[in-house]
Formats: structure tokens, C-alpha cells, sequence
């Protein structure tokens, strides 16, 4: 072999044994530490919002039921996409103590106009921006639409998307907080 062959054999094995080192020190040389904190989410039964019809309607009237918060837009696609089933699941397990509520940043106005095109069984509150800000502390750090919070009885999050959620996904997560 030639030396300037063997030079570069050298340097490739030193550079992959570097690599190797760095990767183990990454990897097992992390701080055992805790996280620090997750901020706390909002106190979602402790939210005060306006019905259609301007009166004001606190999510504490669901407290000890299964809560789905959907935040939403009528100009929102997907989030048009994903109601009809929203409606069809709660109608499936009203019964079982399970409560949608949709939250738009939307005025009455277009909120009623949207209902009568695209019914829906469940209450549709009137946010603002600060309640769209107040949904970072749930996990929507990006402020995007729709966005939905699944809370246990206990008013635990149990679980968080971003995006359309397809209508099967979310009733395996109601089978599991419904069933005894």
C-alpha cells in the first residue's frame, strides 16, 4: 500500500472512532437530572365562555364527565371535516358521560351561520385570542387549527392533537375512559 494510502486509513478510522466516542458520550453521558417543569395546563373547568346566544356558559357545568375541547374556525378545513363525527360520538356516548364542547375564535355571527349548514349536536362557545393562547398550555404550542384536548372525569388531560382526528381514533380513546 502506498503511505499516503495508509494516511488516509488512519485519519477515516481515527475520525470513525471520534464518531463512535461522541455518539457513547451522547448517548450514555446524559445528565440523569429531572425535565425541567411542564407549565401547568389551564384549570379547563375554571373557563368561563359565551354561548351563541351571549350568555355565559362555564366548562365547570362538565366537570366529572369525559371532556372533549375542540378548538376550531369556520374557515378552518379540517376542522369542518372532523365535526360531523364529533357530533355522531356524541350522540353515541352522551349516555355514557361524555361531553364535546367547541371552542372557535369566531364571531356568533358566522359561527350560527356555519350551524345551519353543518348541524351540530353539542355546545359551540365563543373564544378569543388570549383562550387560543391559553391552548399552548394544553400542547397547541404552534397555535394551529383544529386543536383537541381529551380530559379524563377527573379533569386529567388524557390526551392531545393537532390536526384532524379521525372520527375512530378518538372513540378508542372514549371506549377507554368510558369503559368501567
Amino acid at each position: 500500500m502506498k503511505r499516503s494510502s495508509l494516511i488516509w486509513l488512519a485519519l477515516a478510522s481515527t475520525a470513525l472512532l471520534a464518531a463512535a466516542i461522541g455518539y457513547r458520550l451522547g448517548v450514555f453521558g446524559k445528565s440523569v437530572e429531572a425535565p425541567p417543569p411542564v407549565a401547568p395546563a389551564i384549570p379547563i373547568f375554571d373557563l368561563v365562555l359565551t354561548d351563541l346566544k351571549g350568555q355565559p356558559q362555564s366548562l365547570g357545568q362538565w366537570r366529572g364527565k369525559v371532556l372533549i375541547v375542540n378548538y376550531w374556525a369556520t374557515w378552518c378545513h379540517p376542522c369542518r371535516e372532523e365535526m360531523p363525527g364529533f357530533s355522531r360520538l356524541q350522540d353515541q356516548y352522551r349516555d355514557k358521560g361524555v361531553q364535546f364542547v367547541g371552542i372557535s375564535i369566531d364571531t356568533a355571527a358566522k359561527i350560527v351561520e356555519f350551524q345551519e349548514k353543518t348541524p351540530v349536536v353539542y355546545p359551540l362557545l365563543i373564544g378569543d385570542i388570549a383562550v387560543m393562547e391559553n391552548s399552548a398550555k394544553l400542547g397547541n404550542t404552534r397555535q394551529a387549527l383544529p386543536f383537541t384536548a381529551v380530559f379524563d372525569r377527573q379533569g386529567r388531560l388524557f390526551s392531545t392533537k393537532l390536526g384532524r382526528v379521525a372520527e375512530a381514533e378518538l372513540e378508542r380513546q372514549l371506549i377507554e375512559l368510558t369503559s368501567p
